[in-house]
């Protein structure tokens, strides 16, 4: 028999119930409401039972004094008896406010002298001494006459008390138990209308999704939801963004890579047609190598576009400009134009993303800048600056130049993204990219610099390797 596969724990845990917030907050508050409800209904009973114990007591206390001159006044009045004759019973006479009074007399031997009709030995079984004692269902308030000496006792039944206690507390109990489903309903109410700003809030998350990802606004939320939607409105700004570079880098691959593709196939295809001719292959070979520094450059705009955060550790200018310039120096076109003039200087960045954007700076420095020299320099306020003396650029073009696809010249070879890559990065390092031409105390020429935030110190090691 082959044996049945075991049912997904999502198909199980989809089967049972959801309880509501509403209903779990209405479970929560009245159980712990009535569970207040409760101890404070114990604590009253409590209190209660300690005032009726009280009062009971001061009623003792003042039917005790009353009765002890009429108890000795029947003893007094009394015929006299034999040595072996009984105590003597004291009725209670029926219109007396006191007929059901139990009292005795005794004398300071222990002997009883009297008695009222409803008393019993066992209801004043406890030692002869001044003051309130308990039986198991007695109390028993003991008074000494100040001159004869005689005891009066008079018992009083502890039941009485205890059904007024159990009167107070039942009728709490009570008022409880027809309260609660009234609470229920009332918390239940509360807790909708409490949760609705909640509901509305998910209801906008849930309208969510990658055609609409416009911040949510919902105006009179609680303070703890408007952080909710902050944070909300923080992760759709971070997801617009990622999908912004993810359709970025699409537009950019076919717009950049349409044209080196197309001219690299048709010279290998008239290689091929006319033979291998060396200035055809050679022409392909270029139209690839243009084909892998559009190619690289993209990667360069998707990283320095992307959402992820960049590190900010200490970085070394100096050595920053000079694993940059390594590069550039192993070419001979621009081993002999490019000059550094960076001392140790500390900002804090992240190394690989600044390498980028130096790069494509002096790349572009190179490209337009004609014969002229270009020159590096790392100021000691943590300025990081490339400048040329080429002929410079106009001002109209000047500021659009760090838009996409802009160039400085159409002459010039170049796909419009250094500046951007340059100006992206430096905007996640708290700055920005100042263009310039022609720089300060130049006739002609560009400039393009950063200040970037400075990490204190002095010389030293730089903040990671190069690209």
């Amino acid at each position: 028999m082959t044996a049945l596969p075991p049912r997904p724990a999502r198909a199980a845990s989809a089967a049972r119930p959801v309880a509501s917030l509403a209903g779990q907050l209405t479970r929560t508050l009245v159980l712990w409401v009535g569970g207040a409800w409760l101890l404070g209904v114990l604590a009253v009973v409590w209190y209660v039972d300690q005032e009726i114990n009280y009062n009971f007591d001061n009623e003792l206390v003042e039917v005790s004094h009353r009765m002890f001159d009429i108890a000795l006044s029947h003893l007094d009045n009394a015929p006299a008896q034999g040595p072996h004759a009984g105590p003597l019973v004291i009725a209670s006479p029926g219109s007396f406010a006191d007929a059901d009074v139990r009292y005795r007399l005794v004398a300071p031997g222990g002997r009883e002298l009297a008695h009222s009709a409803k008393a019993r030995p066992v209801q004043f079984d406890v030692p002869l001494a001044d003051g309130f004692q308990d039986t198991g269902a007695w109390r028993v308030f003991t008074l000494r006459h100040p001159s004869r000496g005689v005891y009066l006792q008079v018992a009083d039944p502890l039941q009485e008390r205890r059904e007024a206690v159990n009167r107070t507390l039942a009728g709490l109990i009570m008022l409880l138990v027809a309260v609660l489903p009234l609470l229920a309903l009332v918390l239940r109410r509360v807790a909708r209308n409490g949760l609705r700003p909640l509901q509305q809030l998910a209801h906008a998350i849930g309208e969510r999704d990658g055609q609409l990802l416009a911040p949510i606004a919902i105006d009179g939320l609680p303070r703890e939801l408007r952080s909710v939607q902050q944070h909300v409105n923080h992760l759709l700004e971070r997801l617009s963004q990622a999908l912004d570079v993810e359709r970025a880098l699409a537009a950019n691959a076919a717009h950049e890579l349409r044209t080196p593709l197309t001219a690299a196939r048709l010279r290998l295809q008239t290689a091929l047609d006319h033979g291998l001719d060396r200035a055809n292959v050679q022409a392909a070979l270029d139209a690839l190598h243009t084909l892998s520094q559009r190619a690289e450059k993209l990667l360069q705009l998707s990283r320095a576009e992307s959402s992820a955060p960049l590190m900010r550790q200490p970085v070394n200018l100096a050595q920053l400009a000079t694993t940059v310039a390594q590069e550039f120096w192993q070419d001979e076109g621009a081993a002999d134009r490019l000059e550094l003039q960076a001392p140790p200087v500390l900002v804090l960045g992240d190394f690989d993303a600044l390498a980028i954007a130096l790069r494509n700076l002096v790349e572009n420095a190179l490209r337009y800048g004609g014969a002229s020299a270009v020159e590096v320099i790392a100021h000691a306020h943590g300025r990081l600056e490339v400048r040329d003396g080429g002929p410079g650029v106009d001002a109209a073009l000047l500021q659009s130049l760090q838009q996409r696809h802009v160039r400085q010249s159409a002459e010039r070879a170049g796909y419009g993204l250094g500046l951007s890559i340059a100006a992206t990065i430096a905007h996640k390092h708290g700055c920005r990219l100042v263009l310039q031409s022609p720089p300060d105390g130049l006739a002609h020429g560009f400039s393009a610099w950063m200040d970037l935030p400075p990490a204190g110190g002095g010389g030293g090691g730089g903040g990671g390797g190069g690209q």
